[in-house]
């Protein structure tokens, strides 16, 4: 107990952001002058600070990773800043106006026609946050729905190089997205988004996470891994703190998953920052393999969710 209770202070002796959710997740308490700091102090007021005059972080929507509009909507979503924050709210109405492909789906490649599905999870997901108008988000789910496979998942490269199996990098992403979209009262085809979203849990959940559903070997060790940020890319932490925020229940499919993430804890409790997705950031808001409040955070209200002591 006392472990815990210091490690509850270090996270609460934090930026706003992690001050807010240890709160709201971990001890139960709803501080709304907490969320409504995080717009002007610490972090978030320092992704906000990078905001362009023309609307736009970094060079344009998507470019470079990861201080575009497109990876910074993301961490702000991530930071759980006030929602109606008046920058990003018309930011992402530019967005939803000028960004979107012949196939409905939000593209900002002027080179290919076809939208990208991890991108369109990512932008359904800070898009639902945001509270971006039902009807600009009608053809991002139209695409969406469109682009489920018969495994049940989503795989990014399914109306590009053409695939036949889904990924779980894409997979999650849209989940994320449908969560979220349900989370703020949307209806547009809903039925059919929360069809599909349990559709693709199972897909993960037959693959317990990051094994291949027919050698049982891992797909992929960096899914392992305990990143921050995680991007666009797919990691256990990420997946599991996503059927969390979701509301589903424990699946024993879940263990291989949880016993590794339990084997990372560090002696005094805390979890590490394993390592960052290269790229350009704007700034580091946790030093690699340094304890991470961000990992803590999440891994630990996780336990809290499922009852993992």
């Amino acid at each position: 107990m006392k472990t815990e209770n210091s490690i509850l202070q270090w996270l609460l002796d934090s930026d706003v952001s992690i001050q807010y959710q240890t709160y709201r997740d971990l001890l139960g308490e709803e501080r709304p002058e907490l969320r409504k700091r995080i717009e002007t102090e610490g972090w978030g007021v320092k992704y906000l600070s990078k905001r362009n005059a023309n609307g736009h972080w970094g060079l344009s929507f998507y470019q470079p990773k990861w201080t575009s509009t497109h990876y910074t909507l993301l961490d702000l979503r991530n930071l759980e800043i006030n929602p109606q924050c008046k920058p990003i709210v018309e930011t992402m109405r530019m967005i939803l106006q000028n960004e979107k492909g012949q196939d409905g789906g939000i593209n900002p490649s002027g080179t290919v026609n076809s939208s990208d599905l991890c991108i369109n999870g990512m932008a359904l997901n800070y898009g639902a946050y945001f509270k971006s108008d039902e009807e600009d988000l009608k053809s991002v789910v139209d695409f969406i729905i469109d682009h489920q496979m018969p495994d049940g998942g989503f795989n990014c490269r399914i109306n590009r190089s053409g695939a036949r199996h889904s990924s779980l990098h894409t997979t999650l992403a849209v989940c994320e997205g449908i969560t979220e979209y349900t989370r703020n009262g949307y209806c547009y085809r809903l039925p059919e988004l929360q069809k599909a979203e349990l559709e693709s849990r199972e897909f993960m959940l037959q693959h317990r996470l990051f094994k291949s559903d027919k050698s049982g070997e891992i797909i992929d060790s960096r899914f392992t891994r305990l990143p921050y940020p995680s991007r666009w890319r797919y990691d256990n932490l990420r997946a599991l703190d996503y059927f969390r925020l979701a509301g589903v229940n424990y699946d024993s499919r879940m263990d291989d998953a949880i016993e590794i993430l339990q084997k990372k804890q560090r002696k005094d409790g805390k979890w590490p920052l394993q390592a960052k997705h290269p790229g350009r950031s704007h700034f580091e808001m946790e030093k690699a393999v340094e304890a991470s409040k961000w990992n803590t955070l999440r891994v630990m209200r996780m336990f809290k969710h499922f009852g993992i002591k």
